[in-house]
C-alpha cells in the first residue's frame, strides 16, 4: 500500500490517497474499539443508500489501525464556499437539503444518540449541578431514530467531479433526534468563527424542517457539554461556556 500522498493530517490520524483508495491511518494510541466502531458505522450507513465512500477493508499498518475506503475525487463544500463567497447562501441551502435527506434515513443497528450524549456528559468537566441539569434536560427530550451524523459540516461534504455530493467521516454516527444533530452543526460553524454562517444555517434548517428554533436551541447545552469531552483546550472552553447556558434568547 502506497502511503506517500498525504491529503489530511489531524491530531489522531493521517489520511492518505493511494490511487482510488483513501487510507485513514490512526495513531498507535488511538482506541482499537473506536476504529472498529467507525468502520462499522460507515458500513451500516452504506446500507441506507446514501452517497458515502464505501468501506474496502480495515487493517493494521506498522502497528497502527487503518480504515481503507473509496477515494472521492472532488472538492469539499467548505472549499467551494471559500472559493465562491458569492455563492455561500446557495451552498448553505444545498448543505441543509443534504442533511435533511440524511435525517430521512434510519438504521436500527446504530448506537443511540441519547446514550452517547449521556456517556460524554459524564466525561465532561462540569460541576454536579450543571451535569444534573443536563441529564434532566436530555431525558426530557423526545426519542427519535433518525440517522444523525454528529459532525455534519461543510468540510465533511465532498462534491465529486460529476456533481454528486458524498458525506464523509461517520465516526460519530448515531440514531436519534435530528435537532440534536442540527445543534451540533450550529456549534461547529461557531467553533470555526463563522457566526453569520451559523445563524443562516439554523434559520434554514428550522425553515426547511418545520422545526421551532427554540427546540434546536434546547439541545445546544447538551450537545456542547458532550462535545467538550473530546475537544481541544480552546474548543473545550468555548463549549463549556455554552453548556452553562440554561435558556437561549
Amino acid at each position: 500500500m502506497n502511503l506517500e500522498r498525504v491529503i489530511a493530517v489531524r491530531n489522531t490520524k493521517t489520511v492518505y490517497r493511494d490511487g482510488d483508495l483513501c487510507v485513514k491511518v490512526f495513531n498507535k494510541e488511538y482506541s482499537k474499539a473506536d476504529v472498529l466502531n467507525e468502520a462499522l458505522n460507515q458500513a451500516r450507513v452504506e446500507e441506507t443508500g446514501l452517497q458515502i465512500p464505501k468501506i474496502v477493508e480495515v487493517l493494521t499498518i506498522d502497528g497502527k489501525w487503518a480504515i481503507v475506503s473509496q477515494y472521492i475525487k472532488g472538492k469539499t463544500l467548505q472549499r467551494l464556499m471559500e472559493e465562491n463567497p458569492d455563492k455561500k447562501d446557495e451552498y448553505l441551502n444545498f448543505f441543509v437539503d443534504l442533511q435533511l435527506q440524511m435525517h430521512s434515513k434510519t438504521n436500527p443497528l446504530l448506537n443511540k444518540l441519547k446514550d452517547k450524549m449521556k456517556r460524554k456528559i459524564e466525561q465532561a468537566e462540569l460541576d454536579a449541578n450543571t451535569r444534573y441539569d443536563l441529564y434532566t434536560r436530555l431525558e426530557s427530550m423526545p426519542k427519535h431514530n433518525k440517522l444523525c451524523h454528529g459532525d455534519f459540516n461543510p468540510s465533511n461534504i465532498v462534491i465529486s467531479e460529476d456533481g454528486t455530493a458524498y458525506i464523509l467521516d461517520w465516526a460519530h454516527a448515531t440514531q436519534g433526534n435530528a435537532s440534536a444533530d442540527a445543534a451540533m452543526t450550529y456549534l461547529l460553524f461557531n467553533l470555526q468563527g463563522d457566526f453569520d454562517g451559523a445563524k443562516k444555517y439554523l434559520e434554514l434548517f428550522c425553515e426547511k424542517s418545520n422545526t421551532q428554533k427554540q427546540y434546536v436551541q434546547k439541545w445546544m447545552p447538551i450537545v456542547a457539554a458532550a462535545h467538550s469531552a473530546s475537544g481541544n483546550l480552546k474548543e473545550r472552553e468555548f463549549l463549556l461556556s455554552w453548556a452553562q447556558v440554561v435558556d437561549f434568547e
